[in-house]
């Protein structure tokens, strides 16, 4: 059975507008809801700030230029505490209304190479710059993100299934060497596919390692599915109209069950209002078409493939996000 779910982020700006997505996630998203992202909070409740609110080992505060490691372990600036803060709220939320809840369900974090080509040293310019900085904090993330899902198995004690997307739009411009520099006038060294899977790979094995499923997203095109798949994500969720030819046999790899329980999560549905909504009969014949140019069976991929909403949900008014939610599911459905 072809499933769906949400990319993470949903629009809203306040503790009353996450209350609301959240419901709505877990209303429409029956197969695997997620627990929401609301960047209109402001840079704390981010996906950087979200990330940043799980790593403990390393004082990190927030700095005009954005956020920054202090260089003391435990230092961290209000911003930090209140990114904290914010995490901790939405996790009571999200026990209350999951009491009695039995299925599969889904957190997000931004990944090691997105915070390392974000937050700066202590002295300024970006971790990226400094192999051991970025090493460090890769490392302090991945603990984070294993002591998070240990509480995400208690506050929902229900979801036999729990998946752990990291997110990663940031890779792709790692690799490439097209991270600039604090002057803005040069740009970072290209990180080499061993050293940026490496890191990446201790995040998902942290996340292995409490039972969960490591699943990498990233709507950022040139993103190497291929590495991403080899430091150890189980599943790919990626905007279907920024994936290469690369990415595609990647993808009909996964499909074929060549390998199994690997899924592939295709965002088809329009993040935005686009004026002309597109039917649940239109999402689910673009995936087929799809599947045609990559030859395979919509009954051969069955539940190894999702369809998602594209990148951007956070930026859709509050009637849209259901919408689309909606249609997933229904275009889901239809390819069933």
């Amino acid at each position: 059975m072809t499933w769906a779910t949400g990319v993470g982020s949903m629009p809203g700006d306040d503790a009353v507008g996450f209350r609301q997505a959240q419901e709505t996630v877990l209303g429409e998203l029956p197969d695997l809801p997620h627990l929401v992202e609301l960047p209109g909070r402001g840079i704390e409740a981010g996906m950087v700030g979200r990330a940043l609110a799980l790593v403990t080992d390393l004082g990190i505060d927030l700095q005009p230029a954005g956020w920054r490691l202090t260089g003391e372990p435990g230092a961290s600036g209000v911003d930090h505490r209140r990114a904290r803060s914010l995490l901790a709220h939405d996790l009571d939320v999200l026990e209350e209304l999951t009491q009695g809840y039995d299925g599969a369900f889904k957190v997000q974090v931004a990944g090691p190479w997105t915070l390392a080509a974000t937050v700066e040293k202590p002295r300024g310019d970006k971790v990226l710059s400094d192999v051991g900085a970025r090493r460090d904090l890769a490392q302090a993330l991945a603990e984070g993100v294993r002591q998070h899902v240990a509480e995400l198995r208690r506050r929902v004690a229900g979801a036999g299934r729990l998946v752990v997307q990291v997110d990663e739009p940031g890779l792709a411009g790692v690799l490439a060497g097209r991270v600039p520099t604090a002057s803005g006038f040069g740009k970072h060294r290209t990180v080499h596919p061993p050293e940026a899977s490496e890191a990446l790979g201790w995040v998902l094995d942290a996340v292995a390692g409490e039972g969960a499923e490591p699943w990498v997203h990233s709507c950022a095109p040139e993103t190497p599915l291929d590495l991403v798949r080899g430091a150890g994500a189980r599943g790919l969720v990626v905007d279907l109209d920024v994936v290469d030819a690369a990415g595609h046999d990647v993808l009909a790899s996964i499909l074929e069950g060549v390998d199994g329980g690997e899924v592939v999560a295709v965002g088809v549905v329009p993040s935005t209002d686009p004026g002309s909504p597109p039917t649940a009969t239109q999402v689910a014949e673009r995936v087929l078409r799809w599947l045609d140019v990559l030859g395979l069976d919509p009954d051969v991929a069955g539940d190894r493939l999702l369809v998602v909403p594209t990148c951007g949900l956070s930026g859709a008014t509050p009637a849209w996000s259901r919408t689309a939610l909606d249609l997933a599911v229904s275009a889901a459905r239809a390819l069933t």
